[in-house]
């Protein structure tokens, strides 16, 4: 009984060892050179290191989410874009029961759970029970913090509306949650990106046209390497726009 008294004072004496918060900066840093590969390498190389001495440190947990998430949005490699995926969704799950109350969490479980559905199917998804998984863990972020990062929960949440197989896709609902981000976080290029898209699809190829134009001339200081991704993916929605405006 002794002993495990003292292992109890030990315990309340000596708590769990938190990330360094140099560590931290510099993977924050680092995450805005994400686009080039070598700085993607070090934030890889990094994140291991840090997690084998602090491996419950939530701060390190979401963050490493979030460079699975952002590889997995950059491949087009179905079974890499799977194993990111679910990878993002597993670390994202983790810092979900560190820290329930943080945004962080939610999103990224919800995004991984997206990146995977994307690399499967989404019919397979469905028929795996995904999508209910998806929406608890999107809707909590949302409920949490529906600004974070630039709107990004919404933005996924009409993503979502946009790649439901009919008769369960919503176009109006996507494009309005879209229009909602663009009012608030007018930088978001992604927001214009997909607004593009779901147009397109709506039949709405001019107004397609407007909204893909913002992207081409918007500027990316919001997020360098998010802002240079988005419009390398708008070269293609604006080939596709012009060919149904012929």
């Amino acid at each position: 009984m002794r002993l495990i008294l003292l292992a109890s004072c030990l315990l309340v004496a000596f708590p769990a060892r938190a990330a360094d918060p140099g560590v931290l900066s510099s993977l924050d840093a680092l995450h805005q050179k994400r686009g080039d590969a070598a700085s993607e390498k070090e934030a890889e190389e990094t994140l291991k290191a840090a997690l084998k001495a602090t491996p419950d440190d939530f701060e390190l947990v979401w963050r490493q989410a979030r460079l699975l998430q952002w590889q997995a949005d950059g491949t087009q490699d179905e079974k890499r874009k799977k194993v990111l995926g679910r990878q993002a969704w597993d670390w994202g799950e983790k810092a979900v029961k560190l820290s329930p109350e943080r945004v962080e969490g939610h999103y990224f479980a919800a995004t991984g759970i997206g990146a995977y559905s994307q690399a499967v199917g989404v019919m397979k998804a469905l028929g795996e029970g995904l999508e209910g998984k998806f929406n608890e863990r999107l809707d909590k972020a949302i409920a949490l913090d529906p600004d974070f990062q630039w709107g990004a929960p919404l933005l996924a949440k009409g993503r979502y509306y946009y790649e439901l197989p009919w008769p369960k896709r919503d176009l109006g609902k996507s494009a309005a949650l879209y229009e909602k981000v663009i009012a608030k976080h007018p930088e978001m290029l992604r927001a214009y990106l997909f607004l593009a898209e779901t147009l397109l699809k709506d039949d709405k190829a001019q107004k397609a046209r407007d909204a893909i134009q913002k992207v081409k001339q918007g500027s990316v200081a919001y997020d360098p390497p998010e802002g240079r991704r988005v419009q390398e993916l708008a070269k293609k929605v604006d080939a596709d726009i012009e060919e149904e405006l012929k």
